[in-house]
């Protein structure tokens, strides 16, 4: 059983695919670079980057010093600048040249970007409590729901690890297989999990500019955090966890 699992380390799978039969190869349309919108949804614009405020001059060498996990936060909110910010450092584009090259802020295998970013939000400053999706292709967000007991529900999805509802929002990415499978087929497994680790360590460092922390949750319930965000669980379904919130300034360099 161990070697059967960690079979899906290992770039051996390569072998196996016959990748004129993918559906890029197949001259298939790929799949679009941002989920659509609900019906009727409206966009809620982000503040662009002349509006964001100036970050605390950290070098990048501090921020990669200080990068760790942060259970407690302070009771305080991030401003919706601080958001958007933190957002388009882990998912943001940099440049779309066409339907299939869309360039964000991490590295993605074959530029596929299989990620969807939802939000739990708590406390952040000019946007109500409740669920949302981002929107990198506009820099905003779509509103999703309120549900009563969101902080609860939250912690819930995390497996009841408490400090999930404690922090100013959490975020959670789903993946949507499809994208990467569209050019590189049964050998997308293991670099759709390589590209997990990607976004969430930005998060990190994008934290530190900001006077955050934040904490990676890898041990979620799956069917609970799926509901939590409204998706099938089977074309599209939560990969990844992680709680923000600001925390008191370190006493290391």
């Amino acid at each position: 059983m161990k070697e059967e699992l960690r079979f899906f380390l290992k770039d051996t799978i390569r072998r196996s695919v016959d990748f004129t039969r993918t559906a890029q190869n197949l001259g298939y349309p790929p799949p679009p670079l941002e989920k659509p919108l609900p019906e009727g949804a409206t966009i809620l614009p982000l503040p662009l980057p002349e509006a964001w405020p100036e970050m605390s001059g950290l070098s990048l060498f501090a921020a990669i010093a200080r990068r760790r996990s942060h259970r407690s936060f302070r009771d305080a909110p991030l401003s919706l600048a601080e958001l958007s910010f933190l957002l388009w450092a882990v998912q943001g584009m940099r440049e779309v040249r066409d339907e299939i090259r869309g360039y964000r802020t991490v590295p993605s295998a074959g530029c596929r970007h299989p990620f969807e970013t939802y939000l739990a939000v708590f406390d952040v400053e000019r946007l109500a409590r409740g669920l949302y999706r981002y929107l990198p292709l506009e820099q905003g967000l779509v509103w999703l729901a309120s549900p009563d007991n969101l902080e609860q529900r939250t912690v819930e999805a995390a497996s009841g690890q408490a400090f999930v509802g404690k922090g100013a929002l959490t975020f959670l990415w789903t993946a949507l297989p499809e994208r990467t499978e569209w050019r590189y087929g049964e050998a997308s497994v293991k670099v759709i999990a390589l590209d997990a680790g990607h976004v969430c360590q930005n998060l990190y460092l994008a934290c530190e500019a900001v006077g955050a922390g934040t904490c990676a949750i890898a041990a979620y319930d799956q069917e609970a955090a799926d509901r939590l965000v409204g998706v099938d669980g089977t074309d599209e379904f939560v990969v990844y966890m992680a709680s923000v919130g600001k925390v008191d300034p370190p006493d290391y360099p």
